[in-house]
């Protein structure tokens, strides 16, 4: 029971300002396409085919969705809270380019602790007398617009007297993220609860309506900060994930936004004509979307898929080899990215796998501030998160906009990994 203060930088890095700005200007397009994707089944059946006869968690993921489709959704208002991430590739010129790495349509975390982040870095620069460049940080506050979505979506879900449950692990490190969002909406009058899986085993009922009850509690909304990697269920929390996507409450995000932000989806995305079928008649928010893609490649079975590996094991350092996961420390690079591919090569396993072009940003220097480590100068690199949100009830859109952003920060000896697994610290954007 050791509190500990999150990881942060000594000094707040510096981010182009065009590429911050282009960040922020896609990400309405961003919460479109999620939500678009999340209502195609056909699109989700077909882009996962391969990925679930492969992905034990996808096919479970997947079979709740097909389950719940059947049976008629009861959930009539949709919240997504989304983050995009990027990093900045420096071109052989020297200049760089803004690249999207991936879209967390789950439990995206630190909205609540980067809210606090500029006012540390703002004091930091003010004690080694840099008032005048102090001023110029940027007030940021994801914690305001993600309680501001949950807090709409509880709105319309109509109901006074019912309450908003976070779902949490059993052990859960992250909490004062959490406890900042949280706040906001105690702030607004709405009742939160922290419950488990386990809780809604024991606990959860849904009424004739399909209305979700725990405790004798009418729930609105369901935020999950928890529930994207496979060692989050049991056969217990598995039957607690049916039962909360069966009900009126509102998910955030519900099954379908889940598998919206696969790595596979991702891939699917980044193939001719795709956005185009996704998103007909916004040709404007489509190259938007395009500009800040990545090179993506399938591994599916077939000529394509066996190119494609075979140009990796031969060059593996251009390339990042990507398993359908969230919450960081999943990717494989280099050599071990090379060895695992020769042995998954020839077997339909690499197929639950995707394969992204290495982006390669320019390193600066920084002290990374963490506990129980030692102080000292490293070369980083950074990652530029944009939290959005979105709110639609039946087919219309009453909420979509950009609700802040997050700026992480690594030494470079680290491949992969957020700040949760360790790696990375929080850091704030000085535009330049």
């Amino acid at each position: 029971q050791v509190v500990n203060y999150a990881p942060f930088t000594l000094l707040p890095s510096a981010v182009p300002r065009a590429l911050f700005e282009q960040a922020y200007a896609v990400q309405q397009d961003f919460n479109l396409l999620v939500d678009a994707i999340s209502q195609n089944k056909e699109f989700l059946e077909q882009t996962l085919a391969s990925t679930i006869k492969v992905d034990d968690f996808t096919a479970r993921l997947f079979r709740i969705y097909k389950q719940v489709l059947e049976e008629g959704l009861a959930q009539t208002v949709f919240l997504g809270i989304n983050r995009s991430d990027y990093m900045f590739d420096c071109g052989l010129d020297g200049t760089a380019a803004l690249r999207q790495i991936e879209i967390n349509t789950i439990a995206a975390s630190f909205g609540g602790l980067t809210s606090r982040t500029a006012d540390v870095h703002g004091l930091v620069l003010k004690v080694l007398g840099r008032t005048e460049e102090a001023s110029h940080l940027l007030p940021n506050n994801p914690a305001k617009g993600l309680a501001l979505g949950i807090a709409k979506a509880w709105e319309l879900y109509g109901s006074q007297r019912a309450v908003v449950m976070f779902l949490v692990e059993e052990i859960q490190r992250n909490i004062f993220d959490q406890r900042c969002v949280e706040n906001e909406l105690w702030n607004r009058n709405i009742r939160v609860i922290r419950k488990r899986f386990r809780d809604v085993f024991e606990q959860g009922s849904l009424d004739a309506s399909r209305r979700l009850y725990m405790d004798g509690q009418e729930v609105a909304v369901v935020y999950y900060r928890e529930g994207y990697v496979p060692q989050n269920y049991d056969q217990q929390n598995w039957e607690a994930r049916l039962l909360l996507e069966r009900s009126r409450a509102v998910k955030c995000p519900d099954i379908a936004t889940q598998l919206a932000g696969t790595k596979k989806v991702q891939q699917e995305l980044s193939r001719p004509g795709t956005l185009e079928k996704l998103l007909p008649g916004r040709p404007e928010a489509i190259a938007r979307m395009r500009a800040t893609f990545a090179g993506l490649y399938s591994l599916d079975e077939g000529e394509e898929g066996d190119r494609i590996a075979a140009t990796a094991i031969a060059d593996p350092d251009r390339f990042v080899l990507k398993p359908q996961r969230e919450g960081g420390g999943n990717n494989l690079y280099g050599e071990e990215l090379r060895q695992v591919l020769e042995k998954i090569k020839d077997s339909p396993e690499r197929t639950s796998y995707i394969l992204m072009d290495k982006i390669k940003p320019q390193p600066a220097l920084n002290y990374l501030l963490r506990a129980h480590s030692p102080l000292q100068v490293s070369e980083c690199i950074s990652e530029l998160g944009i939290f959005g949100v979105y709110v639609r009830q039946g087919q219309e859109l009453v909420l979509n906009q950009a609700a802040g952003h997050l700026l992480r920060t690594k030494a470079i000896e680290h491949a992969d990994g957020g700040v949760a697994a360790g790696v990375a610290v929080l850091d704030t954007p000085y535009l330049v």
